[in-house]
């Protein structure tokens, strides 16, 4: 896969970039399916607000001194600050999905 020139051509989407994007949809999806309706309360704003915070502090630290490096080849160049955008959207998905389950996993014990 390294070697492999026909991941690096310049038109297509990097690996990193296509699985962070669909990492939100999937997560988009599967709050509808679940009906857990996390993105319709304004506390899951908060709380998203504070989870950048600390990802600023974080990964910003951890990004910004060159402790964790990202391969070009596999994500869109984009960062704000030092972090790389694809950082936030698996950040974002990460955190929804448990809130997610939690929220399901709620509603079923109460049945």
């Amino acid at each position: 896969m390294g070697s492999d020139k026909s991941y690096q051509g310049k038109d297509e989407m990097k690996e990193y970039t296509a699985l962070a994007i669909a990492s939100v949809i999937m997560t988009l999806a599967i709050d509808r399916a679940a009906g857990a309706g996390v993105f319709r309360r304004k506390e899951f704003y908060l709380f998203l607000l504070a989870m950048a915070f600390f990802k600023f502090l974080v990964n910003g630290f951890l990004t910004g001194r060159q402790i964790v490096l990202y391969n070009p080849e596999f994500f869109s160049g984009f960062r704000l600050g030092s972090i790389p955008v694809e950082d936030f959207l698996f950040g974002f998905s990460m955190v929804s999905l448990t809130i997610i389950f939690w929220e399901s996993f709620k509603k079923r014990g109460a049945a």
